[in-house]
């Protein structure tokens, strides 16, 4: 039962992804239908993700009273419809209304899944949990690409990939009964915390600031990584959508294999060398070195994304204890979720008044901040 439990995780995990590139591989098809400037799916990702700060700062509340496997399930399953909704739009402001309940839905599953995972298993079921994501995550741009270029329309990918999720949803609500363990029950009598009693933790705020700049440089990359390849590097639309899933594959092969490495490394350890892979590939994506050490360079920021997050979270019950994991955690999601908000659009700003060439140097003073606010924190609960 538990390895069957193990599956279905993985499973919900392959389900948040999918829809994650999406947007940022159809977006250049989009916006010309929608007769929108390219920097509006900027106030797509900001609906998309104010809707994930408030599911998650609802985490512990929820999860206390519902249970994990009921908040996943029921998540997943609105998630779902509202990529369904998505296919079915044919005007900009119908997409940003149904985005409303895809962020709802994205953030409860992803802080609850989470801390389930940091609580009861080891560090490299947490990467594996994460490589899921970028199996998901990888297979949206891909099927995005091949609907593309057989000359359908971009609504036919966020169809596939809604049937795909609704298909992961029905699945687990019929294995709802496996979710009943007792660990989880323990942690679940206790009070929720409030956010002001969270941002009390020491190195609460600076491990915040992290996360707020991960998901900022790597939310980033998702949504403009297209458009960069497209405009800047003058790659076909369709064929930059393709070309975009290199980092989705670099985060998942990557978490493959950091579960095994983390046998050998510690998370602290773990982070920093996911740290200096991810600058080694923004460099690459800096640099006037061709097409193909740009795409290279893509592949390298996955690689160098892919330990980061998940060993942040596995290290969260060690660093400010289990009867705090799942508020911290929730708060660590929502502070991730702001980055999400507030840096890709404003880099679709800068894309559309100044150069979509500045893409890379954007990335690394991102970098710069997530780096010194992750130390900074470190310090403070050591």
């Amino acid at each position: 039962m538990i390895h069957l439990l193990l599956a279905i995780i993985y499973a919900s995990f392959i389900s948040l992804g999918l829809p994650d590139g999406l947007l940022g591989a159809g977006w250049p098809t989009m916006y010309p239908q929608f007769q929108v400037p390219v920097s509006y799916s900027g106030i797509i990702f900001l609906i998309i993700c104010v809707g994930t700060v408030v599911s998650s700062l609802q985490s512990d509340r929820l999860t206390r009273r519902f249970g994990t496997g009921k908040v996943t399930a029921f998540s997943v399953g609105l998630t779902a419809l509202a990529l369904l909704g998505f296919s079915v739009s044919n005007a900009f402001w119908q997409v940003c209304l149904i985005a409303i309940p895809y962020g709802l839905g994205a953030g409860s599953v992803d802080a609850s899944l989470n801390n389930y995972m940091a609580l009861h298993y080891k560090s490299r079921h947490m990467s594996w949990l994460h490589c899921m994501w970028g199996v998901g995550a990888s297979i949206g741009p891909y099927i995005m690409g091949a609907v593309l270029t057989s000359g359908q329309v971009w609504s036919r990918g966020y169809l596939y990939v809604g049937i795909i999720q609704l298909a992961l949803s029905t699945g687990l609500f019929f294995t709802l009964p496996l979710w009943k363990k007792p660990a989880t029950e323990q942690i679940s009598t206790a009070a929720p915390l409030k956010l002001g009693q969270v941002l009390a933790i020491p190195g609460a705020k600076s491990i915040m600031t992290a996360f707020f700049c991960y998901c900022a440089l790597e939310q980033t990359v998702c949504l403009w990584s297209a458009s960069y390849l497209n405009l800047h590097l003058r790659i076909d639309p369709e064929i930059a959508a393709s070309w975009s899933s290199l980092f989705y594959l670099g985060i998942t092969a990557g978490r493959f294999i950091s579960g095994f490495v983390t046998i050998k490394l510690n998370d602290n350890q773990m982070i920093y060398l996911g740290f200096g892979i991810l600058a080694l590939g923004v460099l690459l994506v800096l640099l006037p070195l061709g097409l193909i050490f740009a795409l290279a360079g893509l592949l390298l920021i996955g690689l160098g994304c892919a330990p980061i997050y998940p060993c942040i979270i596995h290290s969260t019950p060690a660093h400010f204890g289990v009867e705090n994991s799942q508020a911290m955690v929730g708060v660590q999601m929502a502070s991730a979720y702001l980055g999400s908000c507030i840096m890709p659009p404003l880099f679709g700003l800068i894309a559309n008044h100044l150069n979509i060439g500045l893409f890379p140097l954007y990335l690394l003073a991102i970098l710069a901040v997530m780096v010194g606010m992750y130390r900074l924190s470190c310090n403070k609960t050591a």
